[in-house]
């Protein structure tokens, strides 16, 4: 438990993954939406993905070509990271944007 602890901790302390985890909350993206949306490489990004996913805060599933991740549903820790990213000044616009990404992909 406590291997598992260190390693949500670790994923937790760097902000670029936090923001990450913050635009998840509502849509499934790829690795190139999300370096897109936060103009960083792709390979940065899948570090930072796999940190997470190490730390079992992100899953990842294959759809065609695109591997899409999304918040580990089951994760008490997302419980307490979205409401941790309420209160959170950077997390809220991000949430609000990852709202909109995801109503625009249910119309398309």
């Amino acid at each position: 438990m406590a291997a598992s602890l260190d390693k949500i901790f670790e994923a937790l302390a760097s902000t670029p993954r936090r923001q990450i985890l913050a635009y998840l909350t509502e849509a499934e993206l790829s690795t190139s939406e999300l370096a897109e949306r936060f103009a960083m490489s792709a390979p940065a990004i899948s570090r930072h993905l796999s940190v997470l996913e190490l730390a079992e805060l992100v899953t990842s599933e294959r759809k065609g070509q695109f591997v899409l991740y999304k918040l580990n549903a089951d994760s008490l820790v997302n419980s307490l990271t979205g409401y941790a990213l309420e209160l959170c000044p950077v997390g809220r616009p991000l949430k609000r944007e990852s709202r909109a990404v995801a109503k625009l992909r249910k119309t398309e």
